[in-house]
């Protein structure tokens, strides 16, 4: 692989990483009281990709392709995570919200430590089927013929992950900045909530996708 073509191959991991998708606002609403957890969770979706990457590598990700079935059962239990954690999001902001207002609470509630997030985010990625697809589509273009599969696919899927990585990290750090200059409690409590009904949106999205497939 020549880095002409790994050149190619990062500029369209940067396009997909600027595409809105389920772990931007999965980033986007954990770092919004905690930058850390973040970009732990950003960690924890690029751990994810390379997970992917080698699936493909050994050939498991091809089933994807393979049987229609099986993408679908996939593709509803990505989805009803998603519900689960917007539904979640959702709950965790009312009781932090009524907590504040009743004065036994912060007005920054913590709701997702640092190992819950980085799970959150591994699993927002391996549940989600088009990163799968992404890599049995594109990954292939790029192995040399004869050459080394395993390794070239993990090379890739570094490269996916530290693009991913850097890009969810800087939302991660703008919406935490975000949030300080908007403290208001009223501000903050609206956004937490959009964005946990984002996510539980996508995940009907998804879960109704599959279910019609």
């Amino acid at each position: 692989m020549t880095l002409a073509s790994l050149a190619a191959f990062a500029g369209l991991c940067l396009v997909l990483s600027v595409t809105p998708g389920p772990d931007t606002f999965l980033v986007l609403r954990i770092a919004l009281n905690r930058p850390s957890a973040g970009i732990v969770a950003a960690a924890g979706s690029a751990l994810g990709a390379i997970a992917w990457a080698g699936l493909v590598g050994v050939g498991l990700a091809a089933i994807l392709e393979q049987s229609a079935e099986l993408f679908r059962w996939v593709k509803i239990a990505g989805g009803l995570y998603l519900l689960y954690l917007g539904v979640s999001s959702f709950i965790k902001s009312r009781k932090a919200a009524k907590a504040s207002a009743d004065g036994t609470g912060d007005s920054a509630p913590l709701p997702y430590s640092r190992l819950s997030a980085l799970g959150a985010g591994a699993l927002s990625t391996l549940l989600n089927p088009k990163v799968g697809l992404f890599y049995l589509a594109v990954v292939p273009q790029f192995i040399p013929h004869g050459g080394n599969t395993m390794g070239t696919s993990l090379i890739l899927g570094v490269v996916v992950a530290v693009i991913a990585f850097a890009y969810l990290s800087m939302i991660a750090v703008v919406a935490f900045k975000a949030m300080r200059w908007l403290k208001r409690p009223k501000v903050s409590t609206v956004v937490e909530r959009v964005s946990s009904g984002v996510i539980a949106g996508l995940g009907v999205g998804v879960v109704a996708s599959g279910a019609t497939s």
